[in-house]
């Protein structure tokens, strides 16, 4: 392992044991940092000798490569935690990042579903075999929760308490938070339970397996959807995050109030649990212009 590989190894251990980062964001980071590197070695520039007038060339290198600001945003913060990390463990000095500021973040509304959309999804959706079951759960679970693809495949049974209909679930930063499902989702677990034993092969703790009897991954999660939606000829494309969506707008749709959301969805901050209000102004707007007679020009 040469030097520059060390000191990225050294840096995403400390962010996985000190830091308590998730899997997926380490595996973001080593990306961003070897990406980084690499430009490095093209310029003959070691990582301890940068200045600030070479991360002019790295936003236009970030440019040419057409990442839009949200990754650029990412690649700019894997590598302004790395310099800040040796800074703090007295490898440099000072912190060419430290004046640096993140692009703008881009404006999206979340993509969701609509009931109807659900509906026809869950109707269509035949529970022939275990694993047609299990996948239904997991569809129903998500919907049901709101909570995320990395916190489904984490959970165990130890988590689940039957009597409340509740689930210990733990999100960013490994924090514990409860969420709860509904009497679909109850039946539908009751069913799962009483043929969970044929599916855990390997005798493991956690409630979703795949084929082999293993921990189910994020990636598993998106290819059971995937397939789901291909089996039922459903004709939107659909992610494991639009069900969380999903799960969002309908309940400001319903009248909850963001801060009872915000806490659902495990969000840190309301501004970010806050975007799900344009969302819900946005179909206000178009019923409005639906029902009201002079709402809308028609033919």
């Amino acid at each position: 392992m040469d030097k520059d590989s060390k000191i990225i190894k050294e840096y995403l251990d400390y962010l996985k044991y000190n830091r308590n980062y998730s899997e997926k964001t380490i595996e973001n980071y080593e990306l961003d940092l070897k990406d980084y590197f690499n430009l490095l070695k093209k310029e003959g520039i070691n990582y301890q000798e940068v200045t600030y007038d070479l991360l002019i060339n790295l936003f236009e290198h970030y440019k040419k490569a057409n990442l839009s600001n949200k990754s650029i945003r990412r690649h700019v913060s894997a590598i302004k935690g790395f310099y800040k990390y040796l800074v703090t463990f007295n490898i440099i000095k000072i912190n060419p990042f430290l004046k640096v500021s993140l692009p703008k973040k881009e404006k999206r509304l979340p993509r969701y579903l609509t009931y109807d959309d659900l509906l026809e999804i869950f109707h269509n959706l035949e529970i022939k075999t275990n694993y047609d079951l299990r996948d239904r759960l997991i569809l129903e679970l998500l919907y049901a929760t709101g909570i995320r693809v990395s916190e489904l495949v984490a959970i165990k049974l130890e988590d689940i308490d039957f009597n409340n209909q509740s689930i210990r679930v733990f999100g960013k930063g490994s924090k514990e938070r409860i969420v709860y499902y509904n009497d679909v989702v109850k039946n539908l677990l009751i069913k799962y339970l009483k043929v969970y034993k044929e599916l855990n092969k390997k005798q493991l703790d956690y409630l979703f397996l795949n084929y082999q009897g293993e921990k189910l991954t994020t990636a598993g999660i998106s290819y059971i959807i995937n397939q789901v939606i291909k089996k039922i000829s459903f004709e939107k494309h659909v992610t494991p995050h639009m069900l969380r969506h999903s799960f969002a707008t309908h309940l400001l749709n319903n009248g909850c109030d963001l801060l009872t959301v915000q806490e659902l969805l495990g969000h840190a901050s309301i501004s970010t649990t806050g975007i799900y209000t344009h969302v819900t102004i946005e179909e206000i707007k178009q019923i409005y212009k639906t029902c009201h007679p002079r709402g809308e020009k028609k033919n």
